[in-house]
C-alpha cells in the first residue's frame, strides 16, 4: 500500500483515468460497429465523420495507438465506399 499522500492521490487519479479511458473506448467500439451494420451509405457517411472524430480523439488521448487509428478509418472508408 502507498505510503505517501501524492502517492494516494495519484492512485485516484489513474483509477478515474482508467474508468474514463474505458468507458470512451468501449463507446467508440460501439459506434463502429454500428457502423460497420449500416446498409444505408448516406446515413453510413454521416456516421463515418462521427465515428472518425471518436477514433481521432482516442489516439490523440493515446488511448489507442496512432497506426491503429489509421487503421480503423481506412477499413471503414473501404467499407463505406463498397456500399
Amino acid at each position: 500500500m502507498a505510503n505517501h499522500k501524492s502517492a494516494l492521490k495519484r492512485i485516484r487519479r489513474n483509477e478515474a483515468a482508467r474508468v474514463r479511458n474505458k468507458y470512451q473506448h468501449k463507446t467508440t467500439r460501439n459506434a463502429i460497429k454500428k457502423l460497420k451494420e449500416t446498409e444505408d451509405k448516406s446515413a453510413a457517411e454521416k456516421l463515418f465523420v462521427e465515428v472518425t472524430s471518436m477514433i481521432d480523439k482516442l489516439a490523440k488521448k493515446n488511448i489507442i495507438h496512432d497506426n491503429k487509428a489509421g487503421n480503423l478509418k481506412s477499413q471503414l472508408a473501404k467499407h463505406i465506399n463498397a456500399l
